[in-house]
């Protein structure tokens, strides 16, 4: 059994690759998990949570030109 741990915002960042400010506004719009509430001033999110959104997010279709242009060295005069 996955033993499931609260992440602290910056861990979320992390691990999602978003900023503060997407994080809070795809949570406006519904489309980002919600936070659990520790404390007056804590919150914290689920670890599950945050990698099932994750898991079901769409794949970059962008990302094997990212890929290809990383790997190719270019020279500019």
């Amino acid at each position: 059994m996955i033993e499931d741990r609260f992440l602290r915002r910056s861990d979320v960042e992390a691990a999602t690759g978003l900023s503060r400010a997407t994080i809070y506004r795809l949570m406006s719009a519904g489309e980002f998990v919600r936070p659990y509430r520790m404390g007056k001033n804590s919150v914290r999110w689920l670890q599950s949570e945050v990698q099932g959104w994750m898991n079901d997010r769409p794949k970059s279709r962008g990302f094997w030109l990212l890929n290809i242009m990383s790997t190719t060295s270019t020279k500019f005069n």
